[in-house]
């Protein structure tokens, strides 16, 4: 009976596709029947970064060396100023399309679940927004990737262990060290034992600078965390 209803519902799915069909949010091109979120020719096109391969040895790893000890890196996707990455983004970050992230999650999570290293990762813990702006969003746009990436690797996700204060203030008048403070600040614990001793895999949107996410893995080695690892959707280094 269950079987049945599964293929009633994936049947009125696709005829509802195909009236009614959704665009592809990295191309905006129609997607066909069977696709979801993403086409094939985009997924295809995307420019995968394979860090994953080398988790201790790539261009993002490197970018914390000698700021933060980060176990693992690796980002899912260069960043492309007016391509495929830069409308996914802006779908999943201004658009309310959530499962953008959904998708790439699972894409990843499938991945990193076949490669021995990220076995080591215990809890996965997304880079926290202020409660006021995710309020205002509906949502944190890196929850939905984390969430997946966390099931594919059959490990304990969660949304209580950072936060993220309000901001004091303009930064750019401040030197460079008075900034970094600024930014260590913003982040803070609110759960500690579901990290106590474990290994974290922090998971934010975009790795720029680096500085969220450093700031966000000093909290997490402060506060008892074994280990830190960090993936991100997109890199724009």
């Amino acid at each position: 009976m269950a079987s049945l209803q599964l293929g009633l519902r994936t049947v009125y799915h696709d005829f509802l596709a195909l009236l009614f069909p959704e665009d592809c949010k990295a191309c905006g091109g129609e997607l066909a029947v069977g696709e979801t979120v993403i086409c094939s020719h985009c997924r295809i096109k995307l420019p995968y970064t394979n860090f994953h391969l080398t988790p201790s040895d790539n261009i993002v790893h490197r970018v914390f060396w000698g700021r933060v000890p980060v176990q693992l890196a690796t980002a899912y996707l260069k960043f492309q100023e007016k391509g495929r990455v830069q409308r996914l983004l802006h779908q999943l970050k201004y658009r309310g399309q959530e499962e953008v992230g959904n998708v790439l999650g699972q894409w990843l999570g499938t991945e990193l679940s076949t490669q021995a290293d990220f076995k080591a990762v215990e809890v996965v813990v997304p880079v926290p927004m202020h409660k006021a702006k995710q309020r205002q969003r509906g949502y944190n746009q890196v929850e939905g990737f984390a969430k997946e990436i966390a099931l594919a690797l059959e490990v304990p996700f969660s949304t209580d262990v950072l936060k993220k204060n309000a901001t004091k203030g303009s930064q750019t008048s401040k030197n460079r060290e008075a900034r970094w403070e600024a930014m260590r600040q913003l982040y803070g614990i609110k759960n500690v034992a579901a990290i106590t001793d474990k290994h974290v895999l922090l998971v934010d949107d975009v790795i720029t600078t680096g500085a969220t996410v450093e700031a966000c893995a000093h909290v997490l080695l402060n506060n008892g965390a074994k280990a830190v690892s960090v993936v991100s959707i997109a890199y724009t280094l």
